[in-house]
């Protein structure tokens, strides 16, 4: 059984403190070197790899299986969206009942529920048991793209995957997320002159606004699915008729089906332009699969429910329109719950915080589960 709360706090001090924003790859390959070090000394067989041309890292360490099968993975990132000096402003801190700092929620308290589940694991001859992958990378606040393959390489090779973003506050994990993706629409029009001849112009923003009405009409209640015109930029001045518009467009989907739809849309977006003279462009596709409750996924979420009952907690889940990791292993068939980390909220915000209480609970729920699962 997990007790050493003040061992957590220390070593929660130590990797918040460490600036790891997605561009940050120094600062993210420190937080690896932390975890690769303590995994080490329990016996797993840890490395950092270098992802994609930048070469992002990311540490995998493996326990019994070298190649798979996996009981489990434990999935997390060591990346935030905060950027470099962002710790100095306001490091690691303890108010009342309260742990604050960059990325405190999203997700160093979940990577160090990983961490301590597995040494109290291994403390009482109970890993030995099992065959683990943890896999934490570094770009998951920019999309994953350079670790996608590599985590689903993993999932692929593992029975279930928990994902260790925050829990919910109330214990409530995740076990449903929309899937989702970004498009960018840009408009060429024509310039002229706004006041001596503006016949002569196609206002690239006038195309815009009617496709952004267009895309407007995407959103429907009743799929989940959800299209909203984020950024907008046109004109570079206040007499010229401007040629050129764009728009950014964040897409969510809450069923696989969809995707077909959304996607069609846009590729045909290029046919409906509504002013003479103006041509239309669109870049981007759905990325993210929904993550979807299946039969297995329910039966490995019923453990834990059942674990949490066990501990006087009443643990339960919900569905969220975020996406995580957790997106890219659900849709390989492979059971994944998450939201297993700490309970916290106010993600990507100054005022993020996590629960002290909670350190304890998940640390000894999750160790539960898998003492339940071997």
């Amino acid at each position: 059984m997990f007790n050493d709360t003040d061992k957590f706090l220390k070593d929660f001090e130590t990797i918040v403190n460490i600036d790891s924003s997605s561009d940050h790859l120094p600062g993210i390959e420190r937080v690896a070197q932390f975890f690769q070090k303590r995994f080490s000394a329990i016996g797993f067989t840890a490395d950092i790899l270098f992802k994609g041309e930048a070469g992002v890292p990311c540490l995998q360490a493996v326990f019994g299986a070298g190649n798979g099968p996996y009981d489990l993975m434990f999935l997390g990132h060591m990346d935030t969206v905060f950027p470099f000096g962002e710790v100095e402003k306001r490091p690691f801190s303890i108010q009342g009942d309260k742990a604050l700092g960059p990325g405190v929620c999203d997700m160093k308290g979940g990577l160090l529920v990983v961490l301590h589940v597995l040494e109290t694991l291994k403390k009482e001859g109970v890993l030995d048991k099992m065959s683990v992958c943890v896999s934490f990378n570094g770009d998951e606040e920019t999309g994953s793209n350079a670790s996608k393959e590599w985590i689903q390489s993993i999932a692929g090779k593992s029975r279930r995957v928990f994902v260790f973003e925050p829990c919910r506050p109330g214990y409530r994990m995740v076990s449903r997320r929309k899937g989702g993706g970004w498009f960018h629409v840009s408009v060429t029009g024509k310039e002229a002159h706004a006041g001596a001849d503006p016949d002569k112009g196609t206002n690239a923003v006038v195309e815009l606004a009617n496709q952004i009405i267009a895309i407007d009409a995407l959103n429907d209640p009743d799929t989940g699915t959800s299209a909203q015109v984020t950024v907008v930029a046109g004109g570079d001045k206040v007499n010229i008729i401007p040629g050129k518009a764009t728009a950014s467009v964040d897409v969510r989907i809450e069923r696989l089906e969809e995707k077909q739809r959304v996607e069609t849309f846009f590729n045909t977006l290029s046919q409906r332009t509504r002013l003479p003279g103006s041509k239309i462009s669109v870049q981007g596709n759905i990325d993210r699969p929904p993550m979807e409750i299946t039969p297995e996924s329910q039966a490995l979420l019923d453990v834990i429910l059942l674990e949490g009952k066990k501990m006087g907690i009443d643990v339960s889940s919900i569905a969220t329109g975020g996406c995580s990791d957790g997106n890219f292993t659900a849709a390989l068939g492979t059971p994944t719950i998450d939201g297993m980390g700490l309970v916290g909220a106010n993600s990507h915000r100054p005022d993020e915080y996590v629960e002290l209480a909670s350190i304890p609970v998940m640390v000894n729920l999750i160790s539960n589960v898998c003492k339940a699962l071997i």
